[in-house]
């Protein structure tokens, strides 16, 4: 275990625009949510754009959300929403005070749990209520509560709900791509790596 560093405080929440309310987690130095974000406004009250349409996905080059497999009712409250990397990028997702984790917020993270190799397990839900068996080394004693939330394909296809979770950082990475974590069913690991923008990932706050 980690001993005080990991704590999920009951008095400590935050909410969305539109009235998500969601609690929050110490990890060492940095605040982060405990679930995945829903909003479908900017917190500017600004509407996102919906978009199920695949071929209508896979063209776009402007801010986009969606649910996987355009399932609200299954899908919305267990796993969150899906987010095109343009939608990311408007710097308007998170609730005011907070942010999309860029790259270093997430390696700082990574680091306090004690490397790649074993911060998924301690991120991961544990048992397989969501994830896959086996859903290696998951104890979620960081009370972070990652789920398997799968993605959202540039060609509008989605896959790996159970298996999968994915997370966008506000990191680019060149005029396609940008870099984002990801953790499996089948390891205690985090990963990351860079990919299209076009992909519908899951997104996490961090407080400022």
């Amino acid at each position: 275990m980690l001993p005080n560093c990991c704590k999920q405080d009951e008095d400590n929440t935050v909410i969305d625009i539109d009235g998500n309310i969601y609690q929050t987690i110490t990890l060492g130095t940095q605040i982060w949510m405990a679930e995945n974000l829903k909003t479908i406004k900017y917190n500017d009250d600004t509407p996102i754009s919906m978009v199920t349409d695949n071929t209508s996905w896979s063209n776009l080059t402007s801010p986009a959300y969606c649910y996987y497999d355009n399932d609200e009712t299954m899908y919305k409250n267990t796993y969150g929403v899906l987010y095109n990397w343009y939608a990311v990028n408007t710097g308007k997702l998170c609730p005011i005070g907070w942010h999309v984790p860029t790259v270093a917020d997430w390696d700082l993270m990574i680091e306090y749990l004690g490397g790649e190799d074993v911060a998924g397990g301690k991120l991961k839900e544990a048992g397989l209520a969501h994830w896959a068996d086996p859903n290696t080394g998951a104890t979620n004693e960081t009370g972070f509560t990652a789920l398997p939330g799968g993605f959202r394909n540039y060609d509008g296809t989605f896959y790996d709900v159970g298996d999968l979770g994915y997370c966008w950082s506000a990191t680019e990475n060149d005029a396609t791509s940008a870099w984002y974590s990801y953790l499996h069913y089948y390891d205690s690991s985090v990963g990351k790596t860079n990919g299209s923008k076009k992909y519908g990932f899951s997104v996490r706050c961090i407080k400022d």
